[in-house]
C-alpha cells in the first residue's frame, strides 16, 4: 500500500503481524518495529523474509525511503538525511504509531543515527547495523584490500572518490562479492528495485562531508550497535566509534566473528537472537 506522509508524498509501506493480540481475556499490544532499509537507492524487499522471524515479537514495518523502490519519485533535493530521518516521524505519524523501536541497516542506519539526533524521544528504542558514521574511507580501503587485494582496493577507492555508472558497475562485480564472507544467493539482489542514479548523486553529493558522531551524544532510549568483524563498507572500527559516541547508559554493542556486512546474512541465528534479547528486555 502507500501512504501519504505530507501533501504529494506518499510511501510504500507493508505490515508484517498483528498489533493486537489475543492474550486470554485481554488484547496485548505487540512494540511495532520500523525497519529502515539500506542503499541508497536500494528498497526494503532485503529485509523479506529474514525478519519475519520476529513478527511473533513485534508487528513489523517494512517501507521504501522517499524517492526509492515503490514509494513515489521525489526530485534530486529531497535526497538528503535530513529528510529521511524526518520521514520516520512523518510515516509513524500517518499510522498512528508511537515510540516506535527502529532499525537501521548500513545507509538506513545513517537515517537511523540522523533520526535518533533530531528526535531523540521519538523511538523507545533503536538499532544501527553495519553502518558507518561518515565515509570513513580509509578505513574502506584498507578493509578491501585485506579482503580483495590490490584490485578491490583500486576498484573501491575509484567509485568512492569519484561516484559514477562505470565505477560503479566495477565495484558491483569485484567489492560487492566481499562483503560477506558466505556466499550470497543473488535472489535478492535481483527481486530489489534499484536507482543506481539516487545511489550515485547521495554518495557524491551528501556523503564525503557527513560526520553523525556528535550527533549521538542526543540518544535518551535504548541503542543496540551490531557489526561483523569481516565487513569492509562499514568496517567494525566504524560501528565502535558509533557505539563510544552514544551515551554509556543507553548503548549495547555487538562485534560478531565471521560475519560481514548485514550481520544475519552470515550468522542469521546469532543476529536475530542478539535482536530479539534487545527487543524482549524491558527498558529501565
Amino acid at each position: 500500500m502507500k501512504i501519504e506522509i505530507e501533501p504529494g508524498v506518499r510511501l510504500y509501506v507493508d505490515v508484517e503481524g498483528m498489533g493486537l493480540v489475543p492474550d486470554g481475556a485481554a488484547m496485548r499490544e505487540k512494540p511495532t518495529l520500523v525497519l529502515l532499509h539500506g542503499g541508497p537507492g536500494a528498497d526494503h524487499t532485503g529485509w523479506k523474509p529474514r525478519v519475519s522471524a520476529l513478527a511473533d515479537l513485534v508487528q513489523i514495518i517494512y517501507f521504501d525511503h522517499r524517492g526509492h523502490g515503490r514509494s513515489d519519485r521525489r526530485p534530486a533535493h529531497e535526497w538528503t538525511l535530513d529528510c529521511w530521518a524526518d520521514d520516520v516521524v512523518r510515516l509513524c505519524t500517518a499510522l498512528g504509531i508511537e515510540h516506535p523501536i527502529v532499525w537501521g541497516q548500513s545507509f538506513g542506519g545513517m537515517v537511523a543515527q540522523r533520526y535518533l539526533a533530531r528526535h531523540p524521544a521519538h523511538p523507545s528504542k533503536v538499532i544501527l547495523s553495519s553502518c558507518s558514521p561518515h565515509l570513513g574511507l580509509v578505513r574502506k580501503l584498507a578493509a578491501f584490500e585485506r579482503l580483495g587485494g590490490e584490485r578491490a582496493r583500486k576498484v573501491a577507492e575509484a567509485y568512492w572518490s569519484n561516484p559514477g555508472p562505470e565505477r560503479l558497475r566495477e565495484y558491483l562485480e569485484v567489492c560487492l562479492p566481499l562483503y560477506n564472507p558466505t556466499p550470497q544467493p543473488d535472489t535478492a539482489g535481483a527481486r530489489a528495485q534499484f536507482d543506481a542514479v539516487l545511489l550515485d548523486a547521495w554518495n557524491r553529493v551528501e556523503l564525503p562531508g557527513l560526520n553523525l558522531l556528535p550527533g549521538l551524544a542526543r540518544a535518551i532510549c535504548p541503542v543496540l550497535v551490531l557489526g561483523g568483524e569481516e565487513d569492509p563498507v562499514t568496517p567494525i572500527s566504524d560501528q565502535r566509534d558509533i557505539a563510544a559516541a552514544l551515551p554509556a547508559d543507553c548503548v549495547e554493542f555487538h562485534a560478531v566473528a565471521g560475519a560481514g556486512h548485514g550481520i544475519w546474512r552470515d550468522k542469521p541465528e546469532e543476529a536475530l537472537a542478539l535482536v530479539r534479547h534487545f527487543i524482549a528486555v524491558p527498558q529501565q
